[in-house]
């Protein structure tokens, strides 16, 4: 096993304070909180550190949480979209923004797209730290985009490998058994 860097601590947080002028400037309702949705349990660090920088930018946001899966402990999605974990709230007439770390095949966040559509929020956004367009099976609007990378498996900043390497400071490319 073999860990190759690929986007540094230093760009991701400067990526983040580019994505969170963007929700901040996309966003006009400041009578309400913007409730950042993330993905468990990718999306914590991701989610954590817009919600700093939002707050940085004079907004308030309400965090809230689903935790989905495709994955299932392998380096290939299944095609299969799990849900594991939904709403705690309403996001009925709200500002909802999906905080996700990584957009791949597509199959997850259109089909949370299309669900949390049906609950009738003011707008809904998609997030994402990672897109991997050379991956893509199913399209899907995603209103924020970090970094467009290649189609490999990576870890890093709440990414995982067997739930391992999600606490690195930055994203690398796992290679395995090489």
């Amino acid at each position: 096993m073999r860990l190759e860097t690929l986007i540094s601590a230093e760009e991701i947080q400067s990526k983040i304070q580019h994505l969170a002028k963007q929700i901040d400037a996309s966003i006009p309702n400041r009578d309400q909180p913007i409730i950042l949705l993330g993905i468990l349990k990718g999306s914590v660090h991701f989610l954590s550190d817009i919600s700093r920088e939002l707050w940085k930018l004079g907004r308030d946001c309400h965090l809230e949480f689903m935790q989905v899966s495709s994955w299932h402990g392998e380096t290939s999605s299944s095609g299969v979209v799990q849900i594991k974990k939904d709403l705690d709230s309403s996001i009925e007439g709200r500002d909802v923004v999906i905080i996700e770390d990584i957009l791949d095949t597509g199959r997850t966040l259109s089909h949370l797209r299309e669900l949390l559509g049906t609950r009738h929020p003011n707008s809904l956004q998609i997030c994402a730290l990672l897109s991997k367009p050379d991956a893509r099976i199913v399209n899907v609007e995603c209103e924020y985009i970090g970094f467009s990378i290649p189609n490999k498996f990576v870890v890093g900043y709440g990414l995982d490998f067997d739930e391992r390497y999600r606490n690195l400071q930055y994203i690398a490319v796992f290679h395995q058994d090489e």
